[in-house]
C-alpha cells in the first residue's frame, strides 16, 4: 500500500496512480465485496486520467460518507415460535435478556410489527413481524404485516418441515419483486430429538441433508436457484449461520455493505478477516484522500491530521472486533478469566503506546524529509500526508 501511495507523492505521478488504482483496490476488498460502487471507481479513475484530482478526491469521500451513513431495513418474518426474535437477536450479537433485544418467550411474543435498531448503530433495523399460523393471525399477513413498507429484504424464518405458510410468504415476497433467504432454526433440537429416537442409525450429516432437501424440493416450485440456511439460534457459530452472513453481505449494494459487515457479530475466523479487509480498505481510501489534498496549496492547515480523530477510530475499530472495555469485560465473565489476561494478548489497547512502540515516526520522518528536499516545499504542507498515511 505505501510503495504505491510513495510513487504517487515523491514522482507527482498521476498516470501510474491511475493505472494501478483499480487493480490494486481489488486486493483490498473482502470476499464479500468492497465498499466503493463500480459507478466511483470508475469516476475516481477517470478524474485522475483527466488531471482532477480534488474530484477525485471528493468522490472518495462521497463514497466513504455514503457507505457509513447508509440505511439497512431487514424484516424477519415467519410461523409464529419458529424462533424470529432470537435470530435477530443473534445478528446483532446480544444476549436474549440484553436491554434492547427482541422478546424472546414460549409464547407468542411479537403482536404488531416491532423495530429493533442494532445498538450500534441506528441506521440499521431489524423488523420483527407479527407470527403468523395463529388464531389471531390475519387471512392476508403478508398485506397485514409487510404492506408497502421498503425493506431491503426479508428473511423467512420455519423451525420445522416446509409448511403452506412458507409457500404462501415466499410466492407473495417473489411477487412484490423482492430479495429472501429461507433459514431453518431449531436444527440442534432436530438432531437432539432424532439421536435421542433413533440412537444406532444416527447419522447427523443424513438429518441435516433431509431437512435441507425437504426445503430444498418445496422452494424450488417458487424460485430457480433456492439457498437453504440451517441454524440454530442457540449455536450460532455451528451450522450455517456463517455462510448466511457472509451471503447477505455479498447480495448487498457496495454502498450498504460497510456497516452490516462491521457490527454483525465475529461467528468465525473468515468473516473476522472480511471485517480486518474492509477496514484495510477505508484507512487506504482514506490515505490515497489525504495524499491528494497533500498537494493542494494550504489545504493541509484545513484538512489535516486529527489525533483525537485518530483515537476515536482506534475505538471504533476495537468496538468492531468486539476489544471494547464492554465486550472485553463479558468475554472475561464467559472465560472464567481476567479482563487484563486478555488485554495483555492486544496489541493496541492504547493509540500513544501503539504509536510509540511502532517504527511509524522514524519512516514518517525520513518520507517527509525526502518530500522537502525533492519539492523544497515547507514541511508542514505535507505533514499532514505522512501523518495521515502512516497512522491510521
Amino acid at each position: 500500500m505505501h510503495l504505491l501511495l510513495l510513487n504517487f507523492i515523491l514522482k507527482n505521478d498521476f498516470g501510474q496512480l491511475t493505472s494501478e488504482l483499480p487493480s490494486f483496490y481489488k486486493t483490498l476488498v473482502s470476499e464479500v465485496g468492497g465498499i466503493l460502487p463500480q459507478e466511483s471507481l470508475k469516476r475516481i479513475q477517470t478524474d485522475f486520467e483527466k488531471g482532477q484530482p480534488i474530484e477525485a478526491a471528493d468522490e472518495i469521500q462521497r463514497a466513504l460518507q455514503s457507505a457509513e451513513n447508509a440505511t439497512l431495513n431487514v424484516a424477519v418474518i415467519g410461523q409464529s415460535g419458529s424462533g424470529k426474535s432470537s435470530f435477530i437477536n443473534v445478528l446483532q450479537g446480544i444476549g436474549h435478556e440484553q436491554a434492547g433485544s427482541a422478546s424472546v418467550g414460549v409464547v407468542p411474543t411479537t403482536t404488531k410489527k416491532t423495530p429493533y435498531p442494532h445498538l450500534k448503530c441506528p441506521n440499521m433495523t431489524f423488523w420483527d413481524l407479527p407470527g403468523t399460523g395463529t388464531p389471531e393471525s390475519n387471512p392476508d399477513p403478508y398485506q397485514e404485516v409487510v404492506g408497502d413498507d421498503n425493506y431491503d429484504f426479508f428473511i423467512i424464518i420455519s423451525s420445522s418441515r416446509f409448511s403452506t405458510n412458507d409457500t404462501f410468504l415466499a410466492q407473495k415476497i417473489q411477487e412484490k419483486g423482492k430479495k429472501f433467504y429461507f433459514v431453518r432454526t431449531k436444527v440442534d433440537s432436530d438432531l437432539y430429538n432424532e439421536k435421542k429416537s433413533k440412537p444406532r442409525s444416527f447419522k447427523k450429516e443424513t438429518v441435516l441433508q433431509q431437512i435441507r432437501d425437504n426445503c430444498l424440493v418445496k422452494l424450488s416450485k417458487i424460485v430457480s436457484e433456492p439457498t437453504i440456511f440451517l441454524v440454530s439460534n442457540f449455536k450460532p457459530k455451528k451450522f450455517d449461520f456463517p455462510k448466511l452472513q457472509e451471503t447477505l453481505l455479498q447480495d448487498l449494494p457496495a454502498e450498504k455493505r460497510y456497516i452490516p459487515l462491521l457490527l454483525c457479530p465475529n461467528l468465525s475466523e473468515s468473516f473476522i478477516e472480511m471485517k480486518r479487509a474492509m477496514i484495510q480498505e477505508k484507512v487506504w481510501l482514506k490515505a490515497i484522500r489525504a495524499a491528494i489534498l497533500a498537494f493542494i496549496p494550504l489545504t493541509p492547515f484545513f484538512c489535516g491530521f486529527n489525533l483525537s480523530e485518530q483515537k476515536s477510530q482506534l475505538k471504533h475499530y476495537q468496538s468492531d472486533f468486539g476489544l471494547d472495555e464492554e465486550s472485553v469485560s463479558q468475554i472475561a465473565q464467559n472465560l472464567g478469566i481476567s479482563e487484563q489476561e486478555i488485554y495483555s494478548l492486544m496489541k493496541s489497547t492504547d493509540f500513544n503506546s501503539l504509536v510509540k512502540d511502532d517504527s511509524i515516526i522514524p519512516m514518517s520522518r525520513s518520507v517527509l524529509s525526502s518530500f522537502a528536499q525533492l519539492l523544497d516545499s515547507p514541511s508542514l504542507l505535507f505533514s499532514s500526508f505522512t501523518k495521515s498515511t502512516f497512522y491510521i
